[in-house]
């Protein structure tokens, strides 16, 4: 049974709901045997399976079980059964650092901490050959010392992912976080790509907004190829100069992560206050080098029965697999939101099929298809003046994608009717989940 009760395979019992998203939902967990705190993930597998990502699941399973550090979330256990699967992971006490953005900016010195601490386990991946490709607040969480705890390695990519180029090709992660290169779709450097999400991360533990913020998609992601962002006025010198190297659009050029750390501004405490860099001495479920396609992630049963060494419990917000309905709405904490010009959603559906109904939208409503390169459609009609819309297709993954509509001329409330009595219901066959419905926060 997958479940007696509110007990999980005979070894946890399961508590309160603590978030969920498009694919888990996350639990406060307690161990029948030592009675101590764990967090619960549970991943639907239909919904994985549907959307493609039963090898980025599998990944981040290896990943996880990869990556040792004290700056890095610990996953304890894999369990499945034919419909889910299990992830016992290390309670961070502290929450999200998001939440503490939420009520301002940090003091200069707690902001550095943060950023050396996190670099320390960003340094720590990219030494395993893992890059992480999601580096935001919402993924770093605290321990009950409020030291960071970096998690969610759901969009993570391994060496192997590279093509014979050497880069990775898949754009993912959250837009206000993503390095110009992986907008690009150029292919892009794993690490550098990290170094820039870092970059980001410092920007707004210490201004307490994003560097690259818009309420279009399309408008921010022209800010972040060109770097365009400005340092408030109590920055510190070494920091806009440290900044200005992190938030370089040319990956190339770049600063590296072993540059960030012989910065004057970085350095500052780490003689009085130690950042530990070795590696977590405790043991893990899965060992090093374990072939996580052995998982039958299909149809399996507990995995081993270790003793397991875990903090006590508090409190935990969810963490995806992949973070969009928080990430896409940027609203909630950094803008305004006011009415809307655009429409954003996700889908499962074939990228030829996302098209196809797009176009049937538009021949349906008398609108002129203009396609262009790159997943760009424009759609114009003249009953009421010209009236453009524009449609970006975003893929995420092979099987999973974000969609925007956008109105760039002609009448607004002719563009407000016509999205909510025409297009809207007219999507919905091939929508997985509308943007900014729910918040996740």
């Amino acid at each position: 049974m997958e479940k007696k009760g509110n007990v999980l395979m005979q070894k946890y019992e399961l508590g309160r709901l603590l978030g969920q998203g498009n694919f888990a939902k996350v639990y406060y967990g307690r161990n029948l045997k030592t009675g101590q705190g764990v967090a619960i993930k549970v991943i639907d597998k239909e919904k994985v399976l549907k959307a493609g990502l039963i090898e980025q699941t599998k990944r981040e399973i290896s990943v996880m079980a990869l990556v040792k550090h004290p700056h890095v979330l610990q996953l304890y256990e894999v369990m499945a059964t034919k419909s889910k699967i299990y992830f016992a992971i290390e309670h961070a006490k502290g929450g999200e650092l998001f939440n503490k953005l939420a009520k301002g900016r940090l003091k200069e010195d707690v902001a550095r901490k943060f950023f050396q601490q996190l670099i320390a386990a960003v340094e720590f991946c990219h030494s395993r050959d893992v890059y992480h490709r999601d580096l935001k607040p919402e993924n770093l969480l605290l321990d009950e010392n409020g030291n960071l705890k970096v998690s969610d390695f759901g969009l993570s990519a391994l060496a192997e992912s590279k093509r014979q180029d050497g880069l990775l090709h898949t754009t993912c992660g959250t837009p206000a976080y993503v390095a110009p290169e992986v907008i690009g779709r150029k292919g892009y450097d794993g690490a550098k790509a990290d170094i820039w999400s870092c970059g980001v991360i410092l920007f707004v533990l210490l201004a307490g907004y994003l560097p690259f913020h818009d309420s279009n998609l399309m408008n921010m992601y022209r800010k972040i190829s060109r770097a365009e962002y400005k340092c408030p006025n109590w920055f510190p010198l070494e920091v806009r100069k440290l900044l200005s190297r992190i938030l370089d659009p040319n990956p190339h050029t770049r600063i590296s992560i072993a540059k960030i750390k012989e910065s004057s501004w970085f350095k500052k405490g780490l003689e009085s206050r130690h950042v530990r860099t070795k590696l977590v001495q405790n043991q893990n479920v899965i060992a090093d080098g374990d072939d996580v396609s052995s998982l039958n992630l299909e149809n399996s049963t507990s995995s081993s029965d270790t003793k397991l060494e875990l903090a006590k419990p508090t409190n935990l917000n969810a963490f995806d697999i992949i973070s969009l309905s928080s990430g896409f709405d940027l609203s909630g904490l950094f803008i305004r939101n006011d009415q809307k010009e655009e429409l954003q959603f996700t889908s499962v559906k074939p990228a030829a099929v996302i098209i196809s109904k797009l176009e049937e939208v538009g021949r349906n409503l008398n609108l002129e298809i203009k396609k262009k390169e790159g997943g760009f459609l424009r759609l114009e009609g003249s009953k009421y003046g010209t009236l453009c819309i524009d449609v970006q297709i975003f893929e995420v993954t092979e099987s999973y994608y974000l969609i925007e509509l956008r109105r760039s001329c002609g009448d607004a409330i002719e563009y407000q009717n016509m999205l909510t009595q025409s297009i809207r219901p007219a999507l919905e066959e091939i929508v997985w989940a509308w943007q900014g419905v729910q918040s996740h926060h």
